[in-house]
This record gives structure tokens, sequence and C-alpha cells, in this order.
């Protein structure tokens, strides 16, 4: 059987890879989220790096699908990959529970309110690197935070924050809050 697209239609993408960063949570409470993202086209970097790295999981470090349960998973299609070993099931809840939802909604609200245009949601994927910390315990937390970090770091990427202005300007008066020297 031949496949064909389901769209007729061009894909247009106007850009091939966007980053976006986002740290959220206070840095001594285990339930900080941090995400580092990248977002591109189906058929570009981000589209081969998606399908290798979903198709080549490590131990402790499974790739997994943003969904907002099971069976529903998110559009642009959206791939967590654990920044930290999951080394049990305790920590393996928390990525595949309150984490993977807060970034699932985080996807659709982005679509929802004009972040990411709905007419690019099957050209784009997004891979989202996820930092679990493995003392974290309350998951209401973790979703809240993982959704806030996932929706600051999609609209950084799409809107190419920060500038290289404003990196330039805030360089000496900023603080990385677990750099402590």
């Amino acid at each position: 059987m031949l496949w064909t697209s389901r769209s007729t239609r061009a894909i247009s993408i106007p850009f091939a890879l966007r980053v976006g960063e986002a740290f959220v949570g206070e840095p001594d409470e285990p339930e900080i989220a941090h995400i580092d993202l990248v977002m591109g086209s189906v058929e570009g970097p981000v589209g081969r790096a998606f399908a290798e790295a979903l198709a080549s999981p490590s131990k402790g470090h499974t790739p997994l699908l943003a969904v907002l349960t099971p069976g529903v998973a998110v559009r642009p299609p959206t791939l967590i990959t654990p920044t930290v070993t999951i080394e049990n099931m305790a920590q393996g809840e928390k990525i595949f529970g309150p984490v993977q939802r807060g970034i699932a909604e985080a996807v659709v609200e982005s679509v929802e309110e004009g972040v990411i245009p709905r007419d690019i949601v099957d050209d784009v994927v997004i891979i989202a690197n996820t930092f679990v910390h493995p003392e974290a315990e309350d998951d209401r937390r973790l979703y809240e935070n993982n959704k806030e970090a996932m929706k600051k770091a999609i609209e950084c990427a799409m809107k190419g924050e920060p500038t290289i202005d404003e990196l330039i300007e805030k360089k000496d008066e900023v603080e990385h809050p677990l750099a402590k020297f």
C-alpha cells in the first residue's frame, strides 16, 4: 500500500529550527521545572532528531510523547526527553504523569492562544528536554511548574527571545540560581 500525505498543500515553515528555554520554581525546591526546547520542521533536522530519539530510547532516558491522556497525543507532536536518569517507578510516574500532562497542556494552550500558529501544527515537531529532580514529591507543583516553563519556552522559541541586544544588556546584571560563587 502506498502512503500519501494527509494534506496536498506544500509544507511552508518559515524556520528550520527554533530554540527556547525556561526555568520555573524556587532553586532550592525539588519541584523546579527546567525546559530546553527545540522546534522545527518535520522535514528538517528537528524532525529527524524527533524520529531518532523516539526510535532509540536509552535506559533511564526513555523519550515519551506529550499526551493529554493516553491515546490523545498533542499537536504539534511533542517529545519529552528526561535530562535526569529515571532510576525507579516513583521517578517514572512523575515524568509520565504530572510533568507529561503539564507539558501537553502547555502545547495545546500555545496553539489555542496563537503563540504557535494553527496552520503549522502538522508541519512542525517539538522536543522538550525536561529536568525532574529525583526528590520531587509534589505532583501538583510539578504539573504547574512544567506547564508554565513549557509555555515560556515555546514563547521564547517562537519570538526569538531573548534577543542578542537583551543578552548583552543583561549579561552583567543577572544571576544563575544554581551557580553560587
